[in-house]
């Protein structure tokens, strides 16, 4: 017989170790983690613990994201009372950048808002190129990466030559973008390809809402 035989006899036939207790109870193993030899209890004993160990491990990953997540979310909602208690155009963009900057920690940002057709338009507004208006409207989710677009990186004032990474995020209104934020950092692991973009996402959409809300579009 081969070993498979053996363990699939074994796990149909679960019955065989009470009507052979007396074999069970002869059979011994070698050590996980020595040269010894110990019985099939105590090396399940062992599994089980190690087992134990690693839904620890799990679990306090776990943990730790949950709560930085949460602390994600305060910052969030921190930045949307912000944006919600802003006045006009203007103290929405200080919002944004100082919020981002100090709470978030993000040491580079820069915000661009252009008009849409038919829509009010405010001094805030900055010409940006068809280029930047394409690839804003083709951005269904946050970028996060090395590189990005580089019209929008050279936005970001503060030594762009130093940001190893990068995230954009298309702000829109009725399904057209309006504006793109940049944020960029010196370290190459904090916006990364495979990363999460929910939160991203969300601030995003607080800060097209309340842009639209400031100018009157509907």
């Amino acid at each position: 017989m081969k070993a498979e035989d053996v363990a699939r006899f074994l796990k149909d036939n679960p019955q065989f170790f009470e009507m052979y207790a007396d074999t069970l109870a002869q059979i011994w193993v070698p050590h996980p983690h020595g040269g010894r030899t110990i019985s099939i209890t105590e090396r399940q004993i062992l599994t089980l613990r190690d087992r134990a160990k690693a839904f620890e491990h799990k679990l306090a990953e776990l943990i730790r994201f949950g709560e930085e997540n949460d602390a994600i979310g305060n910052k969030v909602h921190r930045l949307t009372l912000a944006l919600l208690n802003a006045p006009d155009v203007e103290a929405i963009c200080a919002a944004v950048l100082l919020h981002l900057r100090e709470d978030f920690a993000v040491p580079h940002v820069a915000l661009r808002l252009w008009p849409l057709p038919g829509r009010a338009t405010h001094a805030r507004f900055e010409p940006v190129t068809e280029a930047v208006r394409a690839y804003a409207q083709a951005l269904t989710q946050p970028y996060c990466g090395a590189s990005g677009l580089e019209e929008a990186r050279s936005w970001l004032e503060s030594n762009p030559e130093r940001v190893r990474s990068v995230a954009l995020v298309s702000m829109r209104h009725a399904g057209e973008a309006c504006g793109l934020l940049v944020l960029g950092s010196e370290e190459a692991s904090r916006f990364y390809p495979d990363m999460g973009t929910l939160f991203l996402e969300r601030i995003g959409e607080c800060i097209a809402a309340a842009l639209a809300g400031r100018l009157g579009w509907t």
